[in-house]
């Protein structure tokens, strides 16, 4: 927290520690029966999770069933009356609602309440600015938030103009307002040059790694479900901050884990997705879930313990869909065992696989070597059937056939005959490898073996 520093005739003093005030929110949620599976007071649930992520306390909720949302206030009239009765009630300063609303609706509703209001979209996105790490996130945050707050841009953003260049810088006759979304438009189309270099480095390093034939698995699933946690089991070492909370981390991260018979993947743990994500943080961090497309296979994430943990896939289901992801190989599995299961709280209990799904807790360990098993099992059935002849010249090449497949080799006269199953690529370099070996033996006229 900020420490202040008071000056007065040469004399300076320091305060104590001067701490924000809370803000004091107030949740509101229609429900009109288009959202399957989830009501509007489960979903206003979760919205006081993400308000509570976010630093403020929530001090009240109101809900409405209707048919349609009001085209001009969200809420009706008479549950309007409502919330400025409970603002003199409850104190709240800042009124949030479930769903994403229009410019004229929010304009309309601070107008009524006369204080700040927001909805779960500007929320969702003012977390992901808090937890943003690295410079790359702080991008796709910054660009998110410009993409979100354009249309409903204000006479408040006047601040800006002074990033323009001051003088000569405005058109004749352009207003401050026009001026702004010029500012703002020029910002984004920046931000967008820079992500998208970003996301070219990205498919530099994925390149780099297709080449080395490294399998890789990329961890999906709701906020919260404990992917960094499991990331962090499977490597054995905490590499990436996990944390009870959601979206407590946003940036991607890679590291390779070995899964047993001969197999080795690179496991990236991706952002979670939540119930009505931002349509914009899902373009700004494209080239971040870029990693979800590149994947050879998907492991889908669950939390067990949540009752709502069908409506959590329906959700990761969407969000896949959008990235063109859903077709993608997956292994689903069932995390916090431990918290429904008494066995599962002992790490060195076997987990179960049922049906192309796993139960395991990565807190405790419990069925993790089963869920290295069956990743293993699915990548392995990607491989294919090899039997081909290669020269002894080609060494660094067999190092990794015994190392990333499964496979016999016999050592003859003049070569090595490769016999078994491996990856796709790895089959596919072996084999263009095989037939130069082949025509060299022809043109020369030599024997085979």
């Amino acid at each position: 927290m900020p420490r202040v520093r008071l000056s007065w005739r040469g004399m300076t003093h320091e305060l104590k520690d001067v701490a924000a005030p809370v803000e004091r929110a107030f949740l509101v949620a229609v429900d009109t029966g288009d959202d399957p599976g989830w009501t509007a007071e489960e979903s206003i649930a979760e919205l006081a999770n993400l308000a509570d992520t976010a630093g403020a306390e929530v001090v009240g909720a109101e809900w409405q069933n209707r048919r349609h949302v009001d085209p001009n206030t969200y809420i009706g009239k008479g549950k309007v009356d409502e919330l400025v009765a409970a603002k003199s009630e409850t104190g709240y300063t800042i009124l949030i609602a479930d769903d994403e609303l229009s410019p004229a609706q929010q304009r309309a509703l601070e107008e009524a309440v006369k204080t700040k209001v927001i909805d779960r979209s500007r929320l969702i996105l003012d977390i992901f600015a808090q937890h943003a790490q690295t410079h790359e996130g702080r991008l796709q945050v910054e660009l998110a938030q410009l993409e979100y707050q354009l249309p409903r841009l204000t006479r408040l953003w006047t601040h800006l103009s002074r990033t323009g260049g001051g003088i000569g810088t405005r058109g004749p006759g352009e207003s401050q307002l026009e001026t702004d979304r010029r500012i703002i438009r020029d910002r984004i189309k920046k931000l967008k040059e820079r992500v998208e270099a970003i996301g070219e480095q990205r498919r530099t390093a994925a390149r780099g790694r297709d080449r080395r034939l490294i399998p890789t698995v990329a961890i999906v699933g709701y906020t919260n479900a404990g992917k960094s946690t499991l990331l962090n089991a499977l490597v054995g070492s905490v590499v990436v901050k996990a944390e009870d909370r959601l979206f407590a981390t946003l940036d991607p991260t890679s590291r390779q884990v070995k899964l047993g018979e001969g197999q080795t993947a690179i496991v990236t743990d991706t952002v979670g997705f939540i119930h009505k994500l931002p349509h914009q943080l899902v373009d700004a961090f494209r080239a971040t879930l870029e990693e979800v497309n590149r994947a050879d296979v998907l492991l889908e994430i669950v939390d067990a313990s949540d009752r709502h943990f069908a409506e959590h896939r329906a959700t990761v289901d969407l969000v896949l869909a959008e990235l063109g992801a859903a077709d993608k190989p997956r292994l689903l599995c069932f995390n916090k065992a431990d918290l429904i299961d008494p066995a599962a709280k002992d790490g060195n209990t076997p987990g179960p696989a049922i049906a192309g799904s796993v139960l395991i807790s990565a807190v405790t360990g419990y069925g993790l070597e089963t869920l290295k098993a069956e990743l293993s099992a699915l990548l392995a059935s990607f491989w294919v059937d090899v039997d081909v002849a290669i020269p002894y010249m080609a060494g660094e090449l067999i190092a990794r056939i015994r190392e990333r497949g499964t496979v016999d080799l016999e050592y003859r006269a003049f070569d090595v005959r490769v016999r078994g199953r491996v990856s796709p690529p790895l089959a596919s370099e072996l084999d263009v490898v095989a037939r130069r070996y082949h025509e060299s033996l022809r043109e020369q006229a030599l024997p085979e073996g």
